[in-house]
């Protein structure tokens, strides 16, 4: 099992030390996962194109989602997350032959999408086959161009838009700078529920403390 995984981003993995691997109860009966976090739990590949979630940054990641999107926190488990700092996780709230589906969660956009594919088909199917659609990559690749100097991301790290997508930031380069993922995912939050309650067309004129996302 993950031989096309293996295969395709085992050569871009940017360190061969792993993390512990984040044993929880939600994960235990996800099929596939047990192996797959065996070999590479804590990984980074393609300079922070994609991460896997260790015993460190999975509950970590758990706890930004519960406080973004707390209508998700009773039915998801993060696995993996982006450049974007999008997490990838585990529906337990969408379940196909046993198996839980993958949500996409997005900090930048607001969005929490759905994939129609298990661990499983993640990893064997949608990285492998439609890596602009699932990480951005095409994106990823003209960002990095123009910032060498920021790669490899750290697992903390995530490139983070200026002005979130939710707020009609643009969804381009210059609307794009490295950022701690924790702040960023926190202030998105706050931004977004800030803004909830404006009317439709509502002008943003100012985002305070933007400065302090730059890392």
């Amino acid at each position: 099992m993950f031989e096309r995984f293996r295969a395709v981003y085992g050569p871009l993995r940017d360190t061969p030390k792993a993390g512990a691997v984040w044993e929880d109860e939600r994960l235990v009966q996800v099929e596939g996962y047990a192996e797959f976090a065996a070999e590479f739990s804590g990984a980074s590949f393609g300079n922070g194109l994609y991460r896997v979630h260790d015993d460190r940054s999975g509950p970590l990641a758990f706890t930004l989602i519960a406080n973004e999107f707390p209508d998700f926190a009773s039915r998801v488990c993060p696995v993996g997350y982006d450049w974007l700092g999008r997490q990838f996780a585990v529906d337990s709230g969408r379940l196909t032959a046993g198996q839980p589906q993958i949500l996409l969660l997005e900090p930048g956009t607001g969005e929490a999408l759905e994939i129609p594919v298990p661990f499983t088909g993640l990893h064997e199917e949608e990285l492998i086959e439609y890596p602009d659609a699932a990480l951005a990559s095409d994106f990823f690749d003209v960002w990095s161009a123009a910032n060498a100097g920021a790669l490899p991301l750290r697992r903390d790290q995530c490139v983070g838009y200026r002005v979130p997508l939710f707020l009609g930031g643009g969804d381009v380069v210059e609307n794009l700078e490295v950022s701690d993922m924790e702040v960023y995912w926190s202030i998105c939050g706050q931004l977004r529920q800030g803004t909830s309650t404006l009317p439709p067309g509502t002008s943003i004129n100012e985002i305070a403390g933007q400065s302090g996302w730059q890392q």
